[in-house]
């Protein structure tokens, strides 16, 4: 039966339609933060040139339709309305740019070599690099330097539609205003030379510029530097004609520029010492700065697009480290696991094994089912309890039901069966109801909705041979697996629950009793108090409890019980979201067992942290892959993404392998594994965050009803044995 909180009011999916009215909100807000995810690596791609990056760098081609005036023209292009002039800077001046900057690593130095040597140069920025270092900027600019434009992305723009180059521009600009608070009407493009290399593919592009308003540059020089020839034949390729002006074409960025920075405190003070002054292109024309001040909206969509992209490399980082926690956590889990769960196998295999000196334990239980509009499942609940091979005695306790539960148990006349009623208060209230009325010193708890095989209940209480053991963890398997969500919770069930509770048995912290099938000392319960309603997760928190008590927690494997699980994507919405926002709430709840002594303290530096990294931080951190996987099959790199991915898989189909054999499950139902991973766990993802959500707004989550087919039965070959019942008559 579904943990359940007295309810007050309306229950969600009441005929009211209070369920329709929350359930756009649940889906938004993990699908928000999910988007802004995507919105910011889309980001960070984009500024990194990982998205919309086109490296395509056009062939030379004839030159026939270019304006000789601008073949034999100087470096400086102007095609503004409609003029196509050049320039050439004035004799004696040499004007230094550099392009692709600014760079982390060397812009800072080339700034140092220039203020060194006194001398002004201009930068031809990408709005990438701006974007990411606008402090870089902010320096060329107070120490005297001009800024021009170099694209965006550093495309070829002979490839480029019209389109895309006032994007380019625009872009730019955008990056610069945010970063200095200017606009500048100069403009290099990328892959250009000398205007006599200009061909019939770059002119068009060098008119259409200046339409826009720009002044093309160019160069006289090139000093080769991102050949990395050698200082001297650097400075040797950046020397003007004897005694003409010109500029010269450097790099800030792009690769390694410990050459470049050498050079020009080689080439400043050589050309200095010829008559030479080092100034800005304007400064050399003896024209208005190339740089404008950016006020208003514009100057704001700046400074948010360096905020959003300062927030995105951030975040991004934050992401990475975030997948290396959960790639450590899921590989850490993964071999625990394995080693922990083969451990326990082999121990408890083994044929001398025995749980303790008081074995075997035959002394009669008592089977406490509480039952809330159980009606088309606890006939087959019940008559699976009286094929049990160990004496007990059944307590069905019925939660205020409105389907007739009791008064069907009570038409089938079993001996032995009593039926509890009152009033709906809640599963831990039907618990204890269950344990005041209970004749016996060992008591097993299942759900109205769990069949029991002959021999669960005394494969279940075996444990209690050994007097340190307060609670038993049976092994809760999924009936209903013939659907492909069922499937998927059965592979979920055996690879994940069980072998974790191998796991957790070994390491002497198991933190949950599954409520489908658990047994309890009565001495324990009681010494904690009995079932708690603090949290919507009253089997992990009175494991907790047992734990902080000093008791032993152990793992039955070889007690099965067969429950219905959800077939409906809503229905185990429900489930799953109860599931971890109590295990947050009982989690909270112990908290002060990380800073106590003995017995608390042991569970709660072992078991607390464990529970909280494994079943809260992972689940909540494990969205990234598929978030990067996303990514990295859209932007690549599509083969390495792939590759890793199923990489992973791999590792999952081999620790679900392994769980199945280990308990000797058919391995058929693995086939949908692949599946399971791209659709089922995002389900499960989704609803983890909007645990996180309701647990940090400090939101109330009601019960919700399951609703049971009733499909569920014991496994057909189990043997008819003689029923072990005790004496009596089934009471009211």
């Amino acid at each position: 039966m579904a943990s359940r909180t007295r309810r007050h009011g309306p229950a969600t999916g009441a005929p009211d339609g209070s369920r329709r009215r929350r359930v756009p909100m649940r889906l938004l807000l993990p699908s928000l933060v999910l988007v802004a995810l995507m919105a910011m690596l889309m980001l960070r791609g984009y500024v990194h040139s990982e998205i919309l990056a086109d490296y395509r760098v056009a062939p030379a081609a004839a030159n026939d339709k270019v304006p000789q005036g601008i073949l034999k023209g100087g470096p400086v292009i102007d095609t503004r309305s409609g003029r196509s002039t050049t320039l050439r800077v004035p004799d004696n001046s040499v004007v230094l740019t550099f392009d692709d900057g600014p760079d982390p690593e060397w812009t800072p130095k080339v700034l140092d070599a220039l203020k060194r040597n006194n001398a002004h140069a201009v930068f031809f920025i990408t709005g990438t690099m701006a974007s990411r270092y606008p402090d870089l900027v902010q320096r060329m600019v107070d120490e005297g330097h001009e800024i021009g434009l170099h694209t965006f992305n550093h495309p070829d723009l002979s490839y480029q539609s019209k389109k895309r180059i006032d994007w380019e521009l625009s872009q730019n600009q955008l990056a610069l205003a945010g970063s200095v608070g200017i606009r500048s009407s100069l403009f290099r493009p990328p892959y250009s030379s000398k205007s006599v290399n200009m061909d019939n593919n770059s002119w068009p592009v060098t008119e259409y510029i200046g339409s826009r308003g720009y002044i093309t540059i160019v160069n006289d020089t090139d000093s080769e530097d991102w050949r990395k020839p050698g200082v001297e034949q650097i400075v040797r390729n950046s020397m003007p004609k004897s005694g003409k002006g010109a500029i010269v074409l450097m790099h800030d960025s792009g690769g390694d520029r410990n050459q470049t920075v050498q050079a020009l405190d080689k080439l400043i003070p050589h050309l200095k010492g010829q008559g030479y002054e080092f100034q800005n292109l304007t400064e050399a024309l003896d024209a208005p700065s190339a740089h404008s001040q950016v006020t208003g909206l514009e100057l704001w969509k700046g400074k948010a697009w360096i905020f959003l992209v300062d927030a995105s490399d951030n975040i991004t980082a934050i992401l990475v480290v975030g997948l290396a926690i959960i790639g450590s956590l899921v590989i850490a889990r993964f071999g625990l696991m394995l080693l922990l769960s083969a451990i326990h196998a082999r121990r408890t295999r083994r044929r001398d094994f025995t749980w303790g000196p008081n074995a075997p334990v035959t002394e009669p239980v008592s089977v406490l089912v509480p039952a809330y509009n159980e009606a088309k499942c606890i006939e087959n609940t019940v008559r699976s309890l009286m094929r049990s091979e160990h004496p007990i005695e059944v307590i069905v306790i019925d939660d205020g039901s409105s389907d007739g539960t009791a008064r069907i148990v009570e038409a089938l006349g079993l001996p032995n069966v009593r039926v509890v009623r009152q009033l709906n208060a809640g599963k831990p209230a039907a618990l204890n109801r269950g344990l005041a009325n209970a004749r016996y010193d060992l008591v097993v708890m299942m759900d109205g909705d769990t069949v029991f095989e002959p021999a669960t209940v005394r494969e279940l209480v075996q444990p209690f041979a050994d007097p340190r053991v307060g609670a038993v963890a049976g092994n809760a398997k999924v009936g209903n697996k013939e659907t492909l969500i069922g499937a998927w919770q059965h592979i979920e069930y055996v690879m994940g629950f069980n072998l974790d509770r191998r796991m957790y048995d070994v390491l002497q912290c198991m933190p949950t009793i599954p409520g489908a099938v658990g047994a309890f000392r009565r001495s324990a319960l009681e010494r904690v108090g009995g079932m708690s309603d603090d949290t919507l997760a009253e089997d992990t928190d009175i494991t907790m409890a047992i734990h902080r008590d000093g008791w032993r927690v152990v793992y039955a494997e070889k007690a099965r019980a067969w429950t219905e699980a959800p077939e409906s994507v809503q229905q185990l919405w429900s489930q799953r979201y109860r599931w971890s926002y109590g295990t947050m709430q009982a989690i909270w709840k112990h908290r002060r067992a990380l800073v106590e002594g003995g017995p608390s303290g042991r569970f709660g530096r072992v078991g607390l942290p464990l529970v909280s990294l494994f079943m809260v931080l992972a689940p909540l951190l494990a969205p990234l892959i598929d978030v990067f996987l996303i990514y990295g099959l859209i932007f690549g790199p599509t083969e390495k993404t792939i590759l890793a991915w199923f990489g992973v898989l791999a590792i999952q189909v081999a620790c679900a392998t392994y769980a199945f054999i280990l308990d000797r499950e058919p391995l058929t139902p693995l086939i949908s594994l692949p599946l399971q991973q791209i659709l089922y766990r995002q389900l499960m993802y989704v609803v983890l965050l909007q645990s996180w959500i309701t647990a940090l707004t400090g939101g109330r989550l009601r019960w919700q009803k399951l609703r049971r087919k009733g499909g569920v039965s014991a496994p057909p070959t189990v043997p008819t044995q003689r029923r072990q019942i005790m004496d009596e008559r089934p009471v009211r």
